[in-house]
């Protein structure tokens, strides 16, 4: 009998009888295709299922967090700080009229620098796009979080005084990042004009031993940050990772975390240190002779960055036959503004 005929039979013995057993098959000669459909694994029983694309996690540019940050729609930025003081040094009180004569006298600093750019170039199969549920979009998504975090690396420690042009911080194509600045005991602006020489402040800085960090180098530049910025919104440290980890083994004479002991919020993690959060910032260097692991700053004050009002990313159809290109930049530009704002610590 044949399996069309076994299935009708089945159907009648169920509408007389109210149940029935339908024998599909007595040997597998009869389907002999059977074990190639009713099989589950990959090539049986459908089409591929494409789970929606995803990048993983970037580390976006911390700097960014609280710093100032301002529109620059041209090539270059200008910054004009005002120093000096206008009341009679020797005597204020009173009416006697004594204009500009502070000590030192009123003036202006200025600098300035031209807008850095970032791009990338990047073919896509014009087929995966197809294919791949939300590629599209998480390709988009993932170029604007590599451009944050070019930014943060040359923010970070980019000299652009020095350096070839193709180096991953941009060199002296890159920002004016951390590693372009003087430091030493004392803040103070750079010399004033338009040259890339101009505005090359000087940091103040407390300095350590990388081979012992300990207490009391943290509580020294805690105290190092003028007072006057201690309570204004957006004062933080931004720390490299690796110093964090130290700061976590520091232990007191009972062998007890020394960051728990002091009432560490999280329970001596290090999240917040003397009541300002601790930012972990990759962009830093890590602990070493002359690097500059840890900054304690009023952020909104010590740091501006200026982005071009907008980021292109441009789609070129068929520049390969099968391809598109997306063509994408950003530009930006970034300086410490306010150099008393900030303290770093320097290892020694």
């Amino acid at each position: 009998m044949k399996i069309s005929e076994r299935i009708l039979e089945g159907i009648k013995t169920a509408l007389t009888d109210g149940k029935s057993e339908i024998k599909m098959f007595e040997s597998a000669k009869e389907i002999n295709e059977a074990s190639a459909i009713m099989g589950s694994g990959s090539g049986v029983g459908g089409r591929v299922y494409f789970d929606d694309a995803f990048a993983a996690a970037r580390y976006a540019n911390p700097f960014r967090m609280a710093s100032r940050q301002i529109i620059v729609n041209g090539s270059d930025a200008q910054f004009v700080a005002k120093v000096g003081n206008a009341a009679n040094s020797t005597n204020p009180w009173g009416y006697t009229v004594n204009p500009d004569s502070g000590s030192p006298n009123i003036d202006t600093v200025i600098w300035q620098l031209p807008v850095r750019v970032i791009s990338a170039q990047l073919p896509v199969r014009e087929a995966v796009m197809d294919d791949v549920n939300g590629l599209d979009e998480s390709i988009v998504q993932d170029l604007m979080m590599e451009f944050s975090q070019l930014e943060g690396a040359s923010m970070g420690i980019n000299n652009d005084q020095t350096g070839t042009t193709t180096i991953s911080t941009g060199g002296t194509d890159g920002l004016r990042g951390f590693g372009s600045y003087n430091y030493g005991t004392n803040a103070s602006f750079g010399t004033s004009g338009t040259a890339m020489t101009n505005g090359l402040h000087t940091i103040k800085t407390v300095t350590h031993d990388v081979t012992a960090i300990d207490y009391d180098s943290i509580v020294t530049i805690a105290s190092a940050l003028p007072a006057q910025y201690w309570s204004m919104p957006g004062t933080a440290w931004h720390v490299h990772p690796d110093f964090i980890a130290e700061l976590r083994k520091l232990k007191d004479t009972a062998n007890m975390p020394v960051y728990l002991e002091v009432g560490d919020a999280d329970g001596g993690a290090v999240a917040n240190l003397y009541g300002w959060p601790v930012i972990p910032n990759p962009y830093l260097q890590s602990p070493a002779v002359g690097a500059i692991p840890l900054i304690l700053a009023n952020w909104p004050r010590f740091i501006t960055i200026g982005d071009n009002e907008d980021m292109t990313i441009e789609v070129m159809e068929q520049t390969q036959p099968g391809f598109i290109t997306l063509y994408a930049e950003k530009r930006v530009v970034s300086t410490v503004r306010d150099v008393f704002a900030g303290v770093a610590l320097q290892g020694v």
